[in-house]
């Protein structure tokens, strides 16, 4: 079945206007290479909870566990923040196209993180996290991490809710298909930074 995320795709058209809204505040490789706790850059900003994409950030494409080699990290992620203040957010898991949520079942079984149902798709359910979030006493969302590899859903996102975008940009694997390609030539004209 064909998954077109629209909530991208109109989303996407923002960044003709503000082109700025696709770069991330940090930038690693991978995943194990973030420093727990989340510190926000050249801010004095506690970051109080964090959304974790799912696919190439913590886990591979598809796989509903944390990848071997990332799960020092993990664990460490899941000592420095409250069980509550950690929310796996995905475009695949907990969305209207996984029947019955049984992918966030399994999800949330193997991780030890909620992953949040929402019916809008990345970068489009802001309000859906910020609801969640609120009943958690989290009402900033400065305080809010979004760590993700993908610069159009991920950290469009976190730069449309204010909150701090932290860029994977090569994931589990670094992806040869044509938007994370895209995302990457555009991160360097933009930056005039690899990826």
């Amino acid at each position: 079945m064909f998954n077109l995320n629209l909530s991208a795709t109109l989303n996407v058209g923002r960044l003709v206007y503000n082109p700025g809204l696709c770069l991330p505040h940090t930038v690693v490789h991978r995943f194990d290479q973030l420093q727990i706790p989340l510190q926000a850059p050249d801010s004095s900003v506690v970051i109080k909870a964090v959304v974790l994409d799912k696919d190439n950030c913590f886990a591979k494409d598809k796989d509903d566990k944390v990848w071997h080699e990332y799960q020092e990290t993990w664990d460490l992620l899941k000592q420095s923040y409250a069980p509550k203040q950690l929310l796996i957010v995905s475009n695949s898991a907990g969305t209207d196209d996984d029947v019955e949520h049984k992918e966030a079942q399994r999800v949330e079984q193997n991780t030890g993180v909620k992953v949040l149902r929402h019916s809008t798709k990345k970068p489009g359910c802001i309000d859906e996290i910020m609801s969640y979030f609120r009943d958690q006493g989290i009402t900033d969302p400065k305080q809010i991490a979004i760590v993700g590899d993908r610069l159009f859903t991920d950290i469009v996102m976190a730069n449309m809710m204010g909150s701090w975008g932290f860029w994977i940009c090569d994931g589990v694997e670094k992806s040869s298909k044509i938007f994370p390609r895209m995302e990457r030539q555009l991160y360097e004209r933009l930056t005039g930074k690899s990826a």
